[in-house]
Protein backbone atom coordinates (compact mmCIF):
# COMPACT_ATOMS: atom_id res chain seq x y z
CA UNK A 1 0.00 0.00 0.00
CA UNK A 2 1.27 3.90 -0.85
CA UNK A 3 0.22 6.63 1.03
CA UNK A 4 -2.44 7.76 -1.75
CA UNK A 5 -4.48 4.81 -0.06
CA UNK A 6 -4.46 5.27 3.13
CA UNK A 7 -7.82 6.55 4.51
CA UNK A 8 -7.40 10.28 5.73
CA UNK A 9 -10.02 10.67 7.84
CA UNK A 10 -8.18 7.87 10.49
CA UNK A 11 -5.21 10.06 10.24
CA UNK A 12 -7.20 12.86 11.04
CA UNK A 13 -9.18 10.94 13.86
CA UNK A 14 -5.95 10.08 15.40
CA UNK A 15 -4.64 13.71 15.60
CA UNK A 16 -7.72 14.60 17.41
CA UNK A 17 -7.60 11.62 19.69
CA UNK A 18 -3.49 12.52 20.37
CA UNK A 19 -4.38 16.06 21.47
CA UNK A 20 -7.09 14.52 23.64
CA UNK A 21 -4.98 12.13 25.42
CA UNK A 22 -1.99 14.28 25.49
CA UNK A 23 -4.42 16.90 27.59
CA UNK A 24 -5.44 14.22 30.02
CA UNK A 25 -2.01 12.80 30.72
CA UNK A 26 -0.51 15.95 31.90
CA UNK A 27 -3.98 16.54 33.67
CA UNK A 28 -4.08 13.37 35.44
CA UNK A 29 -0.14 12.58 35.79
CA UNK A 30 1.26 16.35 35.71
CA UNK A 31 5.36 16.76 34.75
CA UNK A 32 6.89 13.51 34.28
CA UNK A 33 10.72 13.80 35.42
CA UNK A 34 12.75 10.56 34.17
CA UNK A 35 12.18 7.83 35.94
CA UNK A 36 9.67 8.55 37.97
CA UNK A 37 6.19 7.42 39.40
CA UNK A 38 4.34 10.27 37.35
CA UNK A 39 6.70 8.52 33.96
CA UNK A 40 5.92 5.41 34.86
CA UNK A 41 2.16 5.74 35.44
CA UNK A 42 1.68 7.54 32.22
CA UNK A 43 3.30 4.51 30.48
CA UNK A 44 0.67 1.98 32.28
CA UNK A 45 -2.02 4.62 31.10
CA UNK A 46 -0.69 4.29 26.90
CA UNK A 47 0.32 -0.09 27.80
CA UNK A 48 -3.70 -0.31 28.67
CA UNK A 49 -4.54 1.85 25.29
CA UNK A 50 -1.87 -0.21 23.47
CA UNK A 51 -3.04 -3.79 24.62
CA UNK A 52 -5.71 -3.17 22.42
CA UNK A 53 -4.11 -2.53 19.23
CA UNK A 54 -0.87 -4.53 19.86
CA UNK A 55 0.04 -8.33 19.55
CA UNK A 56 2.10 -7.99 22.38
CA UNK A 57 3.12 -4.83 25.07
CA UNK A 58 6.29 -5.76 27.44
CA UNK A 59 7.99 -3.18 29.98
CA UNK A 60 11.55 -3.27 30.61
CA UNK A 61 13.34 -1.87 33.72
CA UNK A 62 16.67 -0.40 34.06
CA UNK A 63 18.80 1.94 36.22
CA UNK A 64 19.45 5.67 36.17
CA UNK A 65 20.47 8.47 37.86
CA UNK A 66 18.03 11.60 36.46
CA UNK A 67 19.97 14.70 37.66
CA UNK A 68 23.20 13.23 36.58
CA UNK A 69 22.93 14.43 33.07
CA UNK A 70 22.86 18.05 33.95
CA UNK A 71 23.69 18.83 37.94
CA UNK A 72 27.04 18.91 36.40
CA UNK A 73 25.64 22.65 35.59
CA UNK A 74 25.78 23.37 39.61
CA UNK A 75 29.19 21.72 40.11
CA UNK A 76 31.37 23.16 37.03
CA UNK A 77 30.17 26.72 37.87
CA UNK A 78 30.53 26.57 42.07
CA UNK A 79 34.04 24.98 41.71
CA UNK A 80 35.04 27.86 39.00
CA UNK A 81 33.61 30.48 40.74
CA UNK A 82 34.91 29.62 43.87
CA UNK A 83 38.33 29.10 42.32
CA UNK A 84 38.34 32.08 40.62
CA UNK A 85 37.06 34.22 43.45
CA UNK A 86 39.43 32.59 46.39
CA UNK A 87 42.40 32.27 44.09
CA UNK A 88 42.14 36.00 43.34
CA UNK A 89 41.58 37.47 46.75
CA UNK A 90 44.59 35.61 48.20
CA UNK A 91 46.84 36.47 45.13
CA UNK A 92 45.95 40.16 45.32
CA UNK A 93 46.53 39.55 49.36
CA UNK A 94 50.07 38.56 48.28
CA UNK A 95 49.31 35.14 50.19
CA UNK A 96 49.72 33.05 47.04
CA UNK A 97 51.36 33.64 43.83
CA UNK A 98 49.51 35.07 40.69
CA UNK A 99 51.15 31.91 39.21
CA UNK A 100 49.30 29.57 41.45
CA UNK A 101 46.18 31.37 40.90
CA UNK A 102 46.53 31.04 37.37
CA UNK A 103 47.54 27.36 37.93
CA UNK A 104 44.58 26.70 39.92
CA UNK A 105 42.29 28.31 37.53
CA UNK A 106 44.03 26.78 34.61
CA UNK A 107 43.34 23.03 36.41
CA UNK A 108 39.43 23.71 37.37
CA UNK A 109 38.51 25.53 34.57
CA UNK A 110 39.66 22.85 32.20
CA UNK A 111 38.33 19.73 34.18
CA UNK A 112 34.89 21.52 34.35
CA UNK A 113 35.26 22.58 29.99
CA UNK A 114 35.92 18.31 29.93
CA UNK A 115 33.30 17.41 32.04
CA UNK A 116 30.69 19.74 29.85
CA UNK A 117 32.08 18.37 26.76
CA UNK A 118 31.64 14.53 28.37
CA UNK A 119 28.28 14.65 29.36
CA UNK A 120 26.86 17.56 26.98
CA UNK A 121 28.27 17.35 23.78
CA UNK A 122 29.41 13.01 24.23
CA UNK A 123 26.25 12.18 26.34
CA UNK A 124 28.75 9.78 28.55
CA UNK A 125 27.25 8.57 31.81
CA UNK A 126 30.67 10.32 33.41
CA UNK A 127 28.92 12.11 36.52
CA UNK A 128 26.31 9.09 37.30
CA UNK A 129 28.31 7.39 39.91
CA UNK A 130 28.19 10.69 41.80
CA UNK A 131 24.39 10.46 42.35
CA UNK A 132 21.96 8.24 43.39
CA UNK A 133 19.71 5.63 40.83
CA UNK A 134 16.20 5.48 40.07
CA UNK A 135 14.09 2.98 38.04
CA UNK A 136 13.38 3.42 34.47
CA UNK A 137 11.35 2.15 32.03
CA UNK A 138 11.07 1.57 28.61
CA UNK A 139 7.70 0.27 26.91
CA UNK A 140 7.14 -1.89 23.39
CA UNK A 141 3.99 -2.20 21.38
CA UNK A 142 4.74 -4.79 18.45
CA UNK A 143 2.22 -5.41 15.42
CA UNK A 144 3.26 -8.87 14.04
CA UNK A 145 3.09 -9.65 10.49
CA UNK A 146 0.96 -12.34 9.16
CA UNK A 147 4.22 -14.22 8.00
CA UNK A 148 7.77 -14.38 9.08
CA UNK A 149 9.51 -11.62 10.48
CA UNK A 150 11.86 -10.22 7.92
CA UNK A 151 11.59 -6.51 8.28
CA UNK A 152 11.31 -4.46 11.20
CA UNK A 153 10.24 -0.53 12.17
CA UNK A 154 10.30 1.34 15.39
CA UNK A 155 8.90 4.53 16.08
CA UNK A 156 9.88 5.77 19.18
CA UNK A 157 9.01 8.83 21.42
CA UNK A 158 10.41 9.65 24.77
CA UNK A 159 7.62 9.98 27.74
CA UNK A 160 9.77 11.68 30.17
CA UNK A 161 9.93 16.02 30.73
CA UNK A 162 12.72 17.95 30.87
CA UNK A 163 13.75 20.13 34.27
CA UNK A 164 13.10 23.66 33.47
CA UNK A 165 15.88 25.84 31.59
CA UNK A 166 15.46 29.41 33.25
CA UNK A 167 17.28 31.14 30.43
CA UNK A 168 14.43 30.10 28.05
CA UNK A 169 11.35 30.86 30.23
CA UNK A 170 12.64 34.20 31.37
CA UNK A 171 13.92 34.93 28.15
CA UNK A 172 10.67 34.91 26.19
CA UNK A 173 11.14 38.20 24.23
CA UNK A 174 14.62 38.76 24.61
CA UNK A 175 17.54 36.26 23.44
CA UNK A 176 18.81 35.08 27.29
CA UNK A 177 19.69 31.63 26.01
CA UNK A 178 22.21 32.72 23.94
CA UNK A 179 23.70 35.56 25.31
CA UNK A 180 24.23 33.32 29.09
CA UNK A 181 25.50 30.42 27.03
CA UNK A 182 27.84 32.13 24.97
CA UNK A 183 29.35 34.37 27.86
CA UNK A 184 29.40 30.86 30.04
CA UNK A 185 31.16 28.64 27.66
CA UNK A 186 33.05 31.55 25.68
CA UNK A 187 34.45 32.95 28.99
CA UNK A 188 35.38 29.33 30.15
CA UNK A 189 37.47 28.67 27.14
CA UNK A 190 39.08 31.88 26.73
CA UNK A 191 39.79 31.90 30.64
CA UNK A 192 41.48 28.32 29.76
CA UNK A 193 43.65 29.79 27.05
CA UNK A 194 44.94 33.05 29.10
CA UNK A 195 45.62 30.59 32.43
CA UNK A 196 47.62 28.52 29.90
CA UNK A 197 49.78 31.49 28.12
CA UNK A 198 50.07 33.04 31.92
CA UNK A 199 51.33 29.99 33.02
CA UNK A 200 53.98 29.67 30.32
CA UNK A 201 54.81 33.47 29.93
CA UNK A 202 56.23 32.27 33.71
CA UNK A 203 59.05 30.58 31.91
CA UNK A 204 59.01 31.67 28.74
CA UNK A 205 60.31 35.39 28.07
CA UNK A 206 57.28 36.85 25.89
CA UNK A 207 58.73 40.74 26.74
CA UNK A 208 55.86 43.24 27.46
CA UNK A 209 53.01 41.13 26.04
CA UNK A 210 54.39 38.09 29.28
CA UNK A 211 54.50 40.86 31.62
CA UNK A 212 50.88 42.12 30.72
CA UNK A 213 49.76 38.74 30.98
CA UNK A 214 51.69 37.66 34.35
CA UNK A 215 50.29 41.24 36.04
CA UNK A 216 46.89 41.89 34.33
CA UNK A 217 44.98 38.50 32.75
CA UNK A 218 43.35 37.48 36.09
CA UNK A 219 40.97 40.18 36.32
CA UNK A 220 39.51 38.24 33.05
CA UNK A 221 38.20 35.54 34.95
CA UNK A 222 36.19 36.92 37.39
CA UNK A 223 34.20 37.74 34.31
CA UNK A 224 34.33 34.32 33.75
CA UNK A 225 32.93 33.75 37.56
CA UNK A 226 30.06 36.19 36.79
CA UNK A 227 29.08 34.43 33.30
CA UNK A 228 29.29 30.96 35.81
CA UNK A 229 26.58 32.52 38.27
CA UNK A 230 24.38 31.82 34.86
CA UNK A 231 25.24 28.84 34.35
CA UNK A 232 24.59 28.37 38.43
CA UNK A 233 21.02 29.04 37.81
CA UNK A 234 20.76 27.72 34.52
CA UNK A 235 18.65 24.68 35.61
CA UNK A 236 15.59 24.66 37.95
CA UNK A 237 15.49 21.19 39.24
CA UNK A 238 12.62 22.27 41.18
CA UNK A 239 9.94 23.24 38.25
CA UNK A 240 9.65 20.10 35.34
CA UNK A 241 8.02 21.21 31.94
CA UNK A 242 4.57 19.42 31.23
CA UNK A 243 5.97 18.01 28.22
CA UNK A 244 3.18 18.16 25.93
CA UNK A 245 5.36 18.65 22.69
CA UNK A 246 8.24 17.60 23.81
CA UNK A 247 7.77 14.61 23.85
CA UNK A 248 3.86 13.37 24.48
CA UNK A 249 3.92 14.42 20.49
CA UNK A 250 6.61 11.93 19.74
CA UNK A 251 5.06 9.44 22.01
CA UNK A 252 1.70 9.79 20.69
CA UNK A 253 3.36 9.43 17.20
CA UNK A 254 4.47 6.16 18.28
CA UNK A 255 1.43 4.78 19.83
CA UNK A 256 -1.16 5.96 16.97
CA UNK A 257 1.06 4.55 14.19
CA UNK A 258 0.17 1.21 15.71
CA UNK A 259 -3.35 2.18 16.27
CA UNK A 260 -4.06 3.81 12.84
CA UNK A 261 -2.64 0.72 11.15
CA UNK A 262 -5.22 -1.22 13.26
CA UNK A 263 -7.87 0.92 12.31
CA UNK A 264 -7.00 0.38 8.66
CA UNK A 265 -7.50 -3.30 8.57
CA UNK A 266 -3.77 -3.04 7.85
CA UNK A 267 -1.47 -6.52 8.31
CA UNK A 268 1.82 -6.76 6.83
CA UNK A 269 2.68 -9.75 5.33
CA UNK A 270 6.98 -9.79 6.91
CA UNK A 271 6.87 -6.53 8.38
CA UNK A 272 6.67 -5.93 12.51
CA UNK A 273 5.63 -2.43 13.39
CA UNK A 274 6.77 -1.40 16.90
CA UNK A 275 5.94 1.34 19.15
CA UNK A 276 8.90 2.42 21.83
CA UNK A 277 7.99 4.45 24.49
CA UNK A 278 11.30 5.44 26.43
CA UNK A 279 12.01 7.12 29.76
CA UNK A 280 15.09 9.14 30.55
CA UNK A 281 15.91 10.87 27.22
CA UNK A 282 16.08 13.99 29.44
CA UNK A 283 18.56 12.75 31.77
CA UNK A 284 20.80 12.11 28.86
CA UNK A 285 19.20 9.65 26.59
CA UNK A 286 19.55 7.45 29.28
CA UNK A 287 17.01 4.54 28.38
CA UNK A 288 17.89 4.10 24.76
CA UNK A 289 21.45 3.66 25.69
CA UNK A 290 20.23 0.86 27.53
CA UNK A 291 17.61 -0.49 25.35
CA UNK A 292 20.31 -0.31 22.81
CA UNK A 293 22.96 -2.11 24.19
CA UNK A 294 20.27 -4.94 25.58
CA UNK A 295 18.90 -5.52 21.74
CA UNK A 296 21.67 -4.76 19.81
CA UNK A 297 22.09 -8.55 18.79
CA UNK A 298 18.25 -8.79 18.13
CA UNK A 299 18.28 -5.01 15.59
CA UNK A 300 21.82 -6.06 13.90
CA UNK A 301 23.07 -9.89 14.19
CA UNK A 302 18.95 -11.66 13.69
CA UNK A 303 19.00 -11.27 10.03
CA UNK A 304 15.82 -9.06 10.33
CA UNK A 305 15.93 -5.49 8.83
CA UNK A 306 15.77 -3.01 11.56
CA UNK A 307 15.23 0.79 11.51
CA UNK A 308 14.58 3.06 14.24
CA UNK A 309 12.67 6.33 13.83
CA UNK A 310 12.55 8.79 16.37
CA UNK A 311 10.08 11.60 17.11
CA UNK A 312 10.87 14.24 19.16
CA UNK A 313 8.25 17.44 19.06
CA UNK A 314 6.12 17.92 16.51
CA UNK A 315 5.28 21.35 17.28
CA UNK A 316 6.73 23.85 14.41
CA UNK A 317 5.62 23.23 11.16
CA UNK A 318 8.02 25.22 9.19
CA UNK A 319 11.01 23.40 10.92
CA UNK A 320 9.76 19.72 10.14
CA UNK A 321 12.50 18.22 9.01
CA UNK A 322 14.79 14.95 8.59
CA UNK A 323 17.48 15.26 11.65
CA UNK A 324 20.16 13.36 9.80
CA UNK A 325 23.13 14.45 12.14
CA UNK A 326 22.14 14.91 15.99
CA UNK A 327 24.10 14.73 19.34
CA UNK A 328 25.34 18.52 17.89
CA UNK A 329 26.31 17.41 15.29
CA UNK A 330 28.89 14.53 16.15
CA UNK A 331 26.29 11.87 15.08
CA UNK A 332 25.51 11.20 11.30
CA UNK A 333 22.31 9.12 11.34
CA UNK A 334 21.82 6.06 8.40
CA UNK A 335 21.76 8.04 5.26
CA UNK A 336 19.66 5.19 3.54
CA UNK A 337 17.13 5.14 6.18
CA UNK A 338 17.38 9.40 6.37
CA UNK A 339 17.28 9.22 2.69
CA UNK A 340 13.49 7.05 2.76
CA UNK A 341 11.74 9.22 5.25
CA UNK A 342 12.29 12.20 3.02
CA UNK A 343 11.41 10.31 0.07
CA UNK A 344 8.11 8.80 1.96
CA UNK A 345 7.48 12.52 3.28
CA UNK A 346 7.50 13.97 -0.34
CA UNK A 347 4.71 10.59 -1.38
CA UNK A 348 2.53 12.28 1.71
CA UNK A 349 2.81 15.45 -0.20
CA UNK A 350 4.93 17.22 1.94
CA UNK A 351 8.25 18.48 -0.12
CA UNK A 352 9.30 21.37 1.98
CA UNK A 353 11.30 19.13 4.71
CA UNK A 354 14.66 19.54 4.24
CA UNK A 355 17.65 17.75 6.04
CA UNK A 356 18.80 18.98 9.32
CA UNK A 357 21.06 19.34 12.32
CA UNK A 358 20.17 18.66 16.21
CA UNK A 359 23.19 21.51 16.41
CA UNK A 360 22.44 21.82 20.07
CA UNK A 361 21.51 18.58 22.44
CA UNK A 362 20.79 15.58 21.21
CA UNK A 363 17.62 12.97 19.95
CA UNK A 364 17.60 9.23 20.90
CA UNK A 365 18.20 7.96 17.53
CA UNK A 366 21.67 8.95 18.20
CA UNK A 367 21.59 6.58 21.36
CA UNK A 368 20.66 3.97 18.46
CA UNK A 369 23.66 5.49 16.15
CA UNK A 370 26.05 5.26 18.30
CA UNK A 371 25.33 1.84 19.03
CA UNK A 372 25.09 0.76 15.44
CA UNK A 373 21.66 0.65 15.05
CA UNK A 374 19.90 1.86 11.86
CA UNK A 375 17.83 5.20 12.98
CA UNK A 376 17.05 9.05 12.33
CA UNK A 377 14.96 11.45 13.82
CA UNK A 378 12.08 13.14 12.62
CA UNK A 379 11.10 16.67 14.51
CA UNK A 380 9.44 20.02 14.09
CA UNK A 381 10.80 22.40 16.64
CA UNK A 382 11.84 26.01 16.22
CA UNK A 383 16.18 25.78 17.04
CA UNK A 384 16.62 29.16 18.16
CA UNK A 385 14.94 27.25 20.73
CA UNK A 386 11.35 27.38 20.72
CA UNK A 387 9.94 29.61 23.73
CA UNK A 388 8.05 26.55 25.41
CA UNK A 389 11.24 24.35 25.00
CA UNK A 390 12.31 22.61 28.51
CA UNK A 391 10.11 24.90 31.04
CA UNK A 392 6.39 25.32 31.65
CA UNK A 393 5.31 26.69 28.49
CA UNK A 394 4.74 23.47 26.89
CA UNK A 395 1.17 23.02 28.24
CA UNK A 396 -1.74 21.24 26.12
CA UNK A 397 -2.56 24.52 25.41
CA UNK A 398 0.35 24.79 23.07
CA UNK A 399 -0.08 21.46 20.77
CA UNK A 400 -0.48 22.45 17.15
CA UNK A 401 -2.75 19.84 15.42
CA UNK A 402 -1.69 20.72 11.76
CA UNK A 403 1.88 19.71 12.56
CA UNK A 404 1.22 16.64 14.22
CA UNK A 405 -1.13 15.67 11.36
CA UNK A 406 1.89 16.63 9.11
CA UNK A 407 4.45 14.78 11.18
CA UNK A 408 1.70 12.00 11.03
CA UNK A 409 1.70 11.53 7.53
CA UNK A 410 5.11 11.27 7.15
CA UNK A 411 5.50 8.61 9.50
CA UNK A 412 2.59 6.45 7.86
CA UNK A 413 4.05 7.21 4.88
CA UNK A 414 7.25 5.70 6.05
CA UNK A 415 5.77 2.39 7.35
CA UNK A 416 4.51 1.85 4.39
CA UNK A 417 7.33 2.59 2.04
CA UNK A 418 9.39 0.95 4.68
CA UNK A 419 7.16 -2.40 4.31
CA UNK A 420 7.46 -2.30 0.21
CA UNK A 421 11.16 -1.44 -0.07
CA UNK A 422 12.70 -1.79 2.83
CA UNK A 423 16.63 0.00 2.72
CA UNK A 424 17.20 -1.73 -0.08
CA UNK A 425 21.27 -2.19 -1.15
Amino acid sequence: MKFADFPQSIIKENVDYSVKEITNVIKKYGPRESGNENCLAAQKHIKKEMDTFCDETSFESYKMSPKAFLQWTKFVSTAIIIAVVVCGCLALSSVITMFLAQCIVCGVVGVGLLITVIEFLMYKQFMDVLYKNVEGHNLLGVRKPSGEVKKRIIISGHIDSAYEWRHIYYGKKFPLMGICMSATIGGAIISFIISVIAIIANFVNMGSFGSFMNEYSYFFHFFTALAMVTLFLFIDFKTISPGANDNLTGTYAAVTALRMLDMAGIDFENTEVCAMITDGEEAGLRGCKQWAKDHYDEYVNSGVETAVLCVDTLADLEYLNVYNRDMTGTVKHDPKFSQLVMDAAIEAGHNDLKFANVFFGSSDAAAFTQAGITATCLAAMDPAPADYYHNRRDNYDRLVPEAIKTGFDVIISTILKFDREGLGE
